[in-house]
């Protein structure tokens, strides 16, 4: 499946993409992560020439909270189990990552303090994947215990989105909040009836890995490690979206970003900056010139094979 990454859309570039593909039929669009302002996507539509239909994933699901109280209620269980879940591995991680920074900082022996870092890190990876593992086990059974295609109203608005994807030539996904995102485009299984190319941005990129992996080094609580969130669409795969990659991160620490690069190899950590435009087939081929991370911590554009 062919997905494409762009830079954030402050100063749009979404017009001119969407030209380049040739796209004729109606473009679906998702703006779930915008939650209540979900349907002001005028400029959205603009940007597309008016040929969008906004597939209200977001208004879907106030509407299955509505309809259906006890799974709403099961729902809003599942957060905070969830939540308890992230908070744990987030102390977890914090001690090992500050292990990982610490034996970095170390003046010594170099190949030793090079195997005690390998070793570290991998301690960090093993803890990120048995995290992401739990993460799709609570989520995996929820949805055994209530049985979302069994419930009329889910099964009702999964009819209307699989049709609408089918009519589509394209499919664009805005960011907004990812949490909201990706879990609307599970509840509402997105991923089966998709056919057409993608096209995203910021959280939306984050939202089509197969692991959403949330960093942010400026944020107004504080210095914060990057974590991994949990499983995305999964039609874009082995690639790290780092949205406003020049904000968000100290780009400059190049031994701290060296640690993001390898800690997530052998997925690419990409930049989306303004103009980025990134095609991909989903799997996490890049073409030449895509600003990555690299293993050492500095940023580099990929070379022709």
């Amino acid at each position: 499946m062919r997905v494409t990454l762009l830079g954030p859309q402050r100063r749009p570039t979404l017009d001119t993409v969407a030209a380049s593909l040739g796209l004729a039929r109606p473009i679906a669009t998702i703006t779930a992560g915008w939650q209540e302002r979900e349907p002001d996507d005028g400029a959205l539509s603009e940007q597309l020439g008016f040929r969008d239909v906004n597939l209200s994933l977001y208004r879907r699901w106030l509407d299955v909270q509505d309809r259906n109280l006890d799974f709403a209620a099961a729902e809003r269980q599942l957060r905070g189990v969830l939540e308890e879940v992230q908070e744990i591995y987030l102390l977890r991680l914090d001690h090992a990552l500050q292990a990982v920074y610490a034996i970095q900082r170390r003046s010594g022996h170099d190949r030793l303090r090079a195997d005690a870092l390998d070793e570290a890190l991998a301690a960090v990876r093993e803890l990120d994947a048995a995290h992401l593992h739990r993460v799709s086990d609570v989520r995996r059974e929820f949805y055994q215990a209530w049985q979302p295609h069994d419930r009329p109203v889910i099964a009702e608005h999964r009819s209307a989105v699989a049709r609408l994807l089918g009519e589509a030539a394209a499919l664009v996904v805005a960011g907004g909040h990812v949490g909201v995102l990706a879990h609307t485009l599970h509840l509402f299984d997105v991923a089966p009836p998709l056919r057409s190319p993608v096209i995203a941005w910021s959280a939306g990129a984050m939202a089509l890995t197969d692991r959403i992996v949330l960093f942010h080094d400026r944020s107004p609580q504080g210095f914060g490690h990057p974590e991994v969130f949990g499983q995305g669409l999964g039609v874009l795969r082995s690639v790290v979206p780092l949205p406003h990659a020049r904000a968000r991160l100290l780009l400059d620490d190049a031994p701290r970003m060296a640690v993001f690069a390898r800690r997530f190899a052998p997925a690419r950590c990409v930049l989306l900056e303004n103009g980025t435009r990134v095609d991909t087939d989903g799997d996490g081929t890049c073409p030449p010139g895509t600003r990555v991370l690299g293993g050492d911590g500095r940023v580099t554009s990929l070379e022709a094979a």
